[in-house]
């Protein structure tokens, strides 16, 4: 005779996760229960899943990828509970990570949704109150476990209904990973990543070029975000934006976001040094000058010396000659 227990359905719960400690913990944690676990990993020019993708590979979890930039974007003009230090809209951030991972949910069939989260690990999205708002506004409220500090949150329905045992989650508080870390070792996991902020959003450097980018230019591509990670940034005036490589790495970054239809691109023709871009600007006579001059800035030339710079237009090319000035001229412009 098949028992009860055999009987009842197996839980299934859904997880954001960034692939760190806390999040792996959380499913653990979940798994040790009996509870089936799965994953859901969101990525936008400002954060990667490459973390998460790992994680789920070592513990084979199973896990799925979501670009979320073009919902995301609205939240940089105006979130609702504002932004932390710079560019980041935490809470807003996190409440349409939740409900895009609640429909998930319905759509696989799973129970409710889960999260590595810890009450006063960040000061601006991981307190109780900006946890409560992040539930009330995802739409699935009640259905977000957070298995860390579930103890001291108010019961969810997973642990009301009896899904999830209560007394086998845990009241971790605070910015100490000592707790995590005796967890880990419990577990057997020893091989995780440090803590990081690992958003560009809070990058104060990153929120400038950012900020900069939707104040002058309200049509911007996609690529213009990922272009913001590379190279150093000179605002010139509202139409022309010159981007330089700071080494080989940076310089094949930024080709790969070149559109050749659409901006002009630089080189020393005679000496080393970087890779230029001007994204969608002016196609002048100044423009040339201008990005001449700080591509010839850039390169071992000294101040005054003629240098052949190779340009790159959509419909044409050619070599034209700057004399090179020191590159402390142009830190004024710098974003």
């Amino acid at each position: 005779m098949v028992s009860d227990s055999k009987l009842l359905k197996t839980k299934k719960a859904l997880g954001i996760t960034s692939g760190g400690l806390d999040s792996i913990l959380s499913a653990l944690i979940l798994k040790d229960q009996g509870i089936e676990v799965s994953w859901i990993s969101f990525k936008t020019p400002f954060f990667s899943s490459d973390t998460a993708i790992r994680a789920a590979e070592a513990l084979n979890i199973p896990i799925k990828v979501k670009d979320i930039t073009e919902k995301y974007l609205p939240l940089l003009e105006s979130p609702k509970a504002g932004f932390g230090k710079n560019m980041n809209p935490c809470m807003d951030c996190h409440a349409l990570m939740f409900a895009m991972a609640g429909k998930e949910m319905e759509k696989e069939g799973a129970d409710f949704l889960f999260s590595g989260e810890v009450v006063g690990q960040r000061p601006k999205s991981q307190t109780k109150n900006s946890m409560r708002y992040v539930e009330k506004n995802s739409g699935f409220d009640g259905f977000i476990l957070r298995p860390l500090s579930a103890k001291l949150l108010p019961e969810t329905i997973p642990e009301k209904r009896g899904w999830v045992d209560r007394t086998k989650l845990f009241d971790i508080s605070g910015r100490s990973r000592k707790a995590q870390m005796e967890m880990a070792i419990k577990f057997g996991i020893r091989d995780y990543p440090a803590p990081a902020g690992g958003c560009l959003l809070t990058d104060p450097v990153f929120s400038n070029r950012l900020r900069d980018l939707i104040n002058v230019r309200q049509d911007f591509e996609i690529r213009e975000l990922s272009l913001l990670k590379h190279g150093r940034h000179f605002r010139v005036n509202k139409e022309i934006k010159v981007i330089v490589g700071r080494s080989k790495e940076d310089n094949d970054n930024i080709v790969n976001y070149y559109r050749k239809d659409k901006d002009i691109l630089m080189n020393p023709a005679s000496l080393p040094g970087p890779v230029v871009l001007i994204v969608s600007g002016e196609k002048t006579e100044k423009t040339e000058r201008i990005g001449g001059l700080i591509c010839a800035s850039y390169t071992k030339a000294k101040p005054d010396e003629i240098t052949d710079i190779h340009i790159v237009y959509p419909d044409k090319e050619k070599i034209f000659q700057v004399k090179a000035r020191h590159n402390s001229e142009f830190r004024e412009l710098m974003i």
